[in-house]
């Protein structure tokens, strides 16, 4: 975080007073913020830079890497094609995130940054971090200290976070006409994947439809600096989401 704005503005107010500092203060805060912006890196390079070192921040969590949370750092590498160069930086940047000098509010400061009035990237950012850490360790102990706590540097509220998680924990995969599960199973994991209660109205079911869709929509992200290697992240949603709302928009007669 700059802090020199501030400084330099307070020091400046003192003169006139307290309430001249106060103004100062506020307009250092203000030079700050357009020096981080102008500081940042582009969008989709600190996104791929900040995913792989907070897996491997996560990993370190329990003092040692398993064997579970290698393949599923892994996994994601595969579901991202990553080229071969891009595996060997991915691993790099994962054993940079095991470091005990990592600092992770350093690093989701640098992503908030970049992504500036993006929340939506963001989102994304963290539902990738919440498939590592339940692959990984099912985001038990200390793993699920440093994910909250990344989300929570990134404005993540914690209601919004539980919501993302139940929906990765119990909807995707689980929903489509193909699957195995009893019609019962299905349902839970539809409302889950649309982050909603079942007493939700049919009005507030559309409507959260409507946002995921807009959350997810990979042409979206893609226009606002999502690595086009983690595109295959929100495609994935965006067809987990859409069946969803197409199986409870049956069961519930919504024209």
């Amino acid at each position: 975080m700059q802090w020199t704005g501030k400084l330099i503005g307070g020091a400046l107010g003192l003169v006139m007073g307290p309430w001249g500092a106060a103004v100062g203060a506020a307009l250092g805060h203000q030079y700050d913020v357009t020096a981080e912006r102008r500081n940042a890196r582009p969008v989709a390079e600190q996104f791929f830079l900040s995913a792989f070192r907070l897996m491997g921040h996560v990993a370190k969590s329990s003092g040692r890497v398993t064997e579970r949370e290698i393949a599923a750092a892994r996994s994601v590498m595969q579901s991202q094609r990553l080229t071969p160069a891009q595996v060997k930086t991915a691993i790099a940047l994962f054993n940079e995130g095991k470091q005990s000098d990592f600092d992770l509010d350093r690093e989701m400061s640098a992503l908030r940054a970049s992504c500036q009035s993006q929340p939506q990237i963001l989102s994304v950012f963290v539902e990738i971090q919440l498939r590592f850490a339940l692959a990984g360790s099912d985001m038990t102990g200390s793993a699920r200290t440093r994910v909250t706590r990344a989300a929570a540097l990134l404005g993540i509220a914690p209601q919004l976070l539980a919501r993302m998680e139940a929906a990765l924990r119990g909807g995707d995969g689980r929903i489509a006409s193909g699957s195995t599960a009893d019609q019962a199973s299905r349902t839970v994991a539809a409302y889950r994947t649309l982050e909603v209660d079942q007493s939700v109205t049919d009005e507030a079911l559309t409507k959260a439809y409507r946002r995921l869709m807009s959350r997810h929509h990979p042409d979206k992200l893609k226009a606002n600096g999502l690595p086009e290697s983690m595109l295959a992240h929100a495609q994935q949603r965006t067809q987990a989401v859409r069946e969803a709302y197409e199986l409870l928009k049956e069961q519930r007669g919504i024209s």
